[in-house]
């Protein structure tokens, strides 16, 4: 019997997004919301999690200024929580919106759903529910955050398309317009699809994510649990734009890893086969706590409506990062806030965050 309807196709497995006309949409182009699963997990953040609810608020509260806020939360003890910190902060209450979907952790990114749109279809907005398995299995439990997706497409009322393979937000960025990029060193490790091949993953990307074009950098940066993931490194901020961080120091041991991803940018080519404007970003100088080398990157900034929020170090190279943001985004309000405490848990704003596209 053939699938009536796409709610059904999506739950045959028998077909792809793409096939139906969906793709993932830029970070840049314009959200209905953006979704994110409040802190809570001390080992994140280990003797540090009471210093990350400001800075984290701090983002809410300039994300909302543009769009709705969804937060993913246990229960009302946390919600409550969350909105104590929230009012302290100032942020626009109205803008924000509670959901009792209980996470493991606060990596929406990794975790939430992937939104693919098609604005000319009846059905224009579906949902990617990918496995998560916590980067290579290294922080379990996860079961909770591996049930995001559904619950947030049963909250939208969306189709759920599930792979079946382990994919994260943080490991794919894209343009737009069919193009797509990533890092060898996270999607082709062992820990996450050992039974695929390079050319399986890709096949696996174009149908799911919509795209034609996959580029493919080298190595993450030091200090990154996630094994590579593309946005501490590689980001475009417009269809034919990326930047990329470069370490200056070349006795740093980031400086050959971020040259050679540096180099194959200005090689590889766009889905209408022309090259890349390339902006480099520095790094900040190395962020040690507790003898470990944290992976602190300009490069993880978010993309929201109204401006773009990005993790800053107390470093020299903050200002210098802002006003080369602020040169690639004309449209929108560059604000850093400081993310010296939130990158103790391995992350910054991006990787918190996933945004649901307008269509």
């Amino acid at each position: 019997m053939q699938p009536k309807n796409i709610f059904e196709m999506a739950a045959s497995g028998n077909i792809t997004p793409k096939e139906l006309g969906y793709f993932f949409p830029a970070e840049f182009a314009p959200h209905a919301a953006t979704w994110l699963s409040w802190p809570h997990k001390e080992a994140s953040w280990p003797g540090k999690i009471d210093t990350v609810f400001g800075p984290y608020s701090e983002f809410i509260k300039q994300v909302a200024i543009g769009e709705e806020v969804h937060i993913n939360v246990a229960d009302e003890a946390m919600k409550s929580f969350a909105l104590g910190h929230l009012e302290k902060a100032g942020a626009d209450l109205s803008k924000v919106f509670f959901h009792f979907f209980p996470t493991n952790d606060a990596w929406c990114r990794d975790h939430g759903p992937a939104f693919l749109i098609n604005p000319n279809a009846a059905q224009k907005k579906v949902l990617v529910k990918w496995k998560y398995n916590a980067w290579g299995d290294k922080y379990p439990p996860y079961d909770l955050d591996n049930l995001i997706p559904i619950k947030i497409a049963e909250f939208r009322n969306l189709p759920c398309f599930q792979p079946g393979i382990v994919m994260e937000g943080g490991s794919v960025e894209f343009n737009g317009k069919g193009t797509l990029l990533t890092s060898e060193a996270c999607l082709l490790n062992p820990n996450r699809n050992p039974q695929l091949n390079q050319d399986q993953i890709e096949s696996y990307l174009r149908g799911y994510y919509g795209v034609e074009n996959i580029l493919w950098l080298k190595d993450g940066i030091i200090g990154d649990d996630t094994d590579g993931h593309i946005d501490d490194l590689t980001r475009f901020v417009n269809e034919d734009t990326v930047v990329t961080v470069v370490e200056q120091n070349r006795s740093d041991e980031n400086y050959a890893v971020l040259q050679e991803n540096l180099h194959l940018l200005h090689k590889l080519r766009l889905e209408n086969g022309k090259q890349m404007n390339v902006v480099e970003l520095p790094m900040p100088g190395p962020v040690v706590y507790e003898d470990q080398r944290l992976p602190a990157s300009y490069a993880n900034f978010y993309i929201a409506n109204h401006a773009v929020i990005v993790p800053t170090f107390r470093d020299p190279n903050d200002a210098v990062a802002l006003d080369i943001l602020g040169t690639c985004f004309k449209d929108r309000k560059v604000i850093g806030i400081d993310s010296l405490d939130i990158i103790w848990g391995l992350g910054s704003f991006h990787c918190l965050s996933q945004q649901e596209p307008k269509v």
